[in-house]
């Protein structure tokens, strides 16, 4: 259906026509990877050479590539929808607006589709202005939410500076992740409209919230009348062990975002959760927030297959039981490796593994990836490598995984003693 004579063409075509920094760095760092066919929690580059996946694009395919109840949804759906129209009720965009309320924190009740989770945390930001009658937005340090025009002020300046998009400071604030007085010193004056924080900031290496740090958060932006906004996009639809990451701290947002995940990698869709009070805009005029691709109705009814498998109880059982054993099996490798291997960050399969070595997560990467498994290092933390196993893993899965792992980092070992 659809052929490339080579790989060096893609690469070539890459580089011409769609982006020469990108593809020109994976190959100097490596990565020589053109993805070709794709099943379960494995894909296959072109010229045939197998990978493990433990990135699954940020948690897009946490139920595995081409899961086959999703693309049976998806096919059965194309009997009678398509896309829809974002400017009518639609059947679709009402179930899943009221299943996202069901499962979602008590407080929140609309739900604002987009077509990804820039988009969504977009659509937050724009309520949360909308419900304060403010304008300032809080953010994390060296987080990430996204690329569009508001969500990527709240980022890393390695996102917005190429675009003069790093935001007024009087508009846009970062404070350091986990600094209670900070945040604080953000918040005291009253001109924040929300806090956007994703539960576990992932671009940033997986650092873990303090105990009660979200808390924290939270009492302040109800002292001080600002919303609180979880960006779930990565911890969400039971990643952490439970559906929403957020639900670990015991706290309940104002707005709730998430994307990836939802669409079960077959189809894109992100949603926005929000109060009433965050959602009143609504009532006063529906027009005011659109969009196309928004709440497509073929996406609409694969984010209502994605959430009932991901709230099965076996699924929530095969979470805790990988999250468990993986985490036993790295612990053993790390105790072999412990002057490279020093930490491992954890919310239930979500992880980042910690490398002595300031770029210790580039050498693992490259060496996982000569072994046949795809892990990604943190952009902005180079010691800290993304590894993310899938919901669905079994057993034999998970020991091939850890045997190919152990091979790595000892590989990678010998690289940072021999060329550091």
């Amino acid at each position: 259906m659809f052929e490339w004579t080579s790989k060096k063409g893609v690469l070539e075509d890459s580089i011409n026509w769609w982006n020469p920094g990108k593809t020109s760095q994976w190959q100097k760092d490596g990565i020589d990877l053109v993805m070709d066919k794709r099943e379960g929690y494995y894909f296959y580059d072109m010229d045939g050479k197998q990978l493990m996946d433990v990135h699954l694009n940020g948690g897009t395919y946490n139920l595995g590539h081409r899961n086959p109840e999703i693309i049976a949804t998806l096919k059965e759906a194309l009997d009678d929808f398509d896309i829809g129209n974002h400017h009518f009720p639609a059947m679709t965009r009402a179930k899943l607006a009221k299943e996202m309320a069901k499962c979602t924190p008590d407080a929140l009740n609309y739900t604002i589709f987009s077509s990804g989770g820039s988009e969504a945390i977009d659509a937050a930001i724009k309520c949360a202005r909308y419900a304060t009658k403010r304008k300032k937005i809080v953010s994390i340090q060296n987080g990430y939410h996204g690329h569009t025009g508001l969500a990527v002020s709240l980022g890393n300046e390695r996102y917005s500076r190429p675009f003069l998009s790093e935001g007024d400071p009087d508009e846009f604030l970062h404070v350091p992740f986990n600094d209670i007085e900070a945040m604080e010193q953000a918040l005291r004056f009253e001109e924040v409209a929300g806090v956007v924080i994703e539960t576990v900031p992932a671009t940033y290496g997986f650092p873990m919230p303090k105990r009660d740090y979200l808390n924290s958060v939270k009492r302040m932006c109800e002292k001080y009348g600002t919303l609180f906004v979880a960006d779930e996009v990565q911890t969400g639809l039971m990643r952490t062990g439970k559906l929403w990451g957020i639900e670990h701290y015991g706290v309940e947002p104002d707005i709730l975002v998430t994307s990836k995940g939802l669409s079960g990698g077959i189809y894109p869709i992100g949603a926005t959760v929000v109060s009433k009070k965050a959602g009143n805009w609504m009532n006063e005029d529906g027009f005011a927030h659109i969009s196309t691709f928004g709440g497509s109705e073929l996406g609409c009814i694969v984010a209502l297959k994605v959430l009932e498998i991901s709230q099965r109880q076996e699924v929530r059982q095969n979470v805790d039981f990988v999250a468990r054993y993986v985490r036993t099996g790295l612990e053993q490798i790390k105790q072999q490796y412990s002057d490279f291997f020093v930490g491992i960050r954890q919310l239930g399969v979500v992880m980042g593994l910690e490398f002595s070595h300031p770029k210790g997560a580039i050498y693992v990467m490259q060496s996982l990836y000569k072994n046949g498994v795809w892990a990604i290092y943190s952009m902005l933390d180079n010691r800290v490598l993304q590894f993310k196993p899938g919901l669905l893993l079994d057993k034999g899965y998970c020991d091939e995984l850890l045997s190919r792992c152990e091979q790595s980092i000892k590989q990678a070992v010998k690289m940072v003693y021999n060329y550091s």
